[in-house]
């Protein structure tokens, strides 16, 4: 049999490429992945839907999840034109990359996706790194996007894996300056005092906002979504995939989004759990948290490799930052009772 080299055949930059490491590591309490710790979706409504769900598992999806899309336009009042769903907000960095190519412009530290996406699509990507108080150095952002040109710029704010909100002027101003795609990735906001961007879409044509039912309880079904100028939703949707969102994933999206006020309620636990976690946190002498508007909570400690593996021993699973923000480790705002374990085990790790 004649012996082909795959390696050979690869192109030189997905050769390069680290793939995103998402590992399931088994352990009692999982705070490591920014996920929700309640599930935004009642037994009682899938038993009530789930009949008529799974009589139709022989047709394909609606391809414009029409009825999901109509649900999400009425809660931001927009109008459907304005939103792309997509499997994930992967999915939809993916789509955009796509679309409008590079250079691809994002500081750092960030979400690692906006990178390796670009280096897949064999698009440059231009890191900016945050200033000391993890905010946007815009005085690099700005000379970067009049010498470079990047076609987008991603933003994430809240950003992960820092917790903090950019700020606005910063924000502004770039979008204002840069002729190119401004994306402020909002997949946190739900957690944030702020208000977000969604205000000022009519205002900016460049701008594009990314949201996600992901942290919110949901992150099971893979939902995003892009809200933009219909002008920038036609020719992002010209990329997509047919058929990108599952049936199942439609119809619990559409009944889950439905039910705003246990989802809100939801949401408030995690806001008041995150402050009474900071709030201990702080307390600890030799730990030092920073300051957050998402559902998680980023804090320096001594010998952070030996304290993550600790902890993971105790049967608590945390994200160790290293090679991202060193000597940090992140913490998912969990239940109550998952949070007083985490507390726990911190305390008995730091001793």
């Amino acid at each position: 049999m004649k012996k082909i080299e795959i390696k050979k055949l690869v192109r030189p930059n997905v050769h390069s490429l680290n793939a995103y490491s998402a590992k399931e590591i088994p352990c009692k309490i999982k705070l490591d992945a920014n996920e929700s710790p309640y599930s935004a979706f009642s037994v009682q409504r899938l038993a009530f839907s789930v009949k008529k769900i799974f009589q139709t598992l022989n047709r394909y999806p609606d391809p414009e999840a029409k009825v999901l899309k109509g649900i999400i336009a009425k809660n931001i009042n927009l109008k459907p034109e304005n939103i792309l769903l997509g499997n994930g907000s992967d999915e939809l960095i993916y789509y955009l990359i796509a679309t409008f190519g590079g250079p691809v412009l994002y500081p750092v530290p960030t979400f690692s996706i906006y990178g390796i996406i670009s280096q897949a699509l064999g698009e440059k990507g231009i890191a900016i790194k945050l200033d000391k108080e993890f905010d946007l150095n815009t005085d690099k952002i700005l000379t970067a996007i009049k010498k470079l040109r990047p076609k987008l710029i991603f933003l994430s704010s809240p950003n992960n894996p820092t917790g903090n909100c950019f700020s606005s002027d910063k924000i502004l101003k770039i979008i204002e300056v840069s002729r190119s795609i401004v994306v402020v990735d909002e997949a946190y906001q739900p957690f944030s005092s702020e208000r977000g961007f969604l205000p000022l879409l009519r205002d900016y044509k460049n701008l594009v906002i990314m949201r996600t039912l992901s942290k919110i309880g949901l992150a099971g079904l893979r939902v995003g979504f892009l809200i933009a100028d219909a002008g920038i939703i036609k020719e992002v949707n010209k990329v997509r995939l047919p058929f990108n969102i599952n049936l199942l994933s439609q119809a619990i999206a559409a009944e889950a989004l439905k039910n705003k006020r246990m989802m809100g309620r939801y949401i408030s636990t995690i806001v008041s759990e995150r402050e009474r976690l900071f709030d201990e946190l702080s307390e600890i002498k030799s730990i030092k948290p920073y300051p957050t508007e998402a559902n998680f909570i980023l804090f320096k400690v001594k010998n952070s490799d030996k304290a993550c593996q600790k902890l993971l021993r105790r049967g608590v699973l945390v994200r160790n930052m290293k090679g991202v923000v060193n000597g940090c480790l992140r913490v998912t705002v969990g239940t109550k009772n998952e949070n007083n374990s985490f507390l726990k085990a911190l305390k008995e790790v730091i001793k």
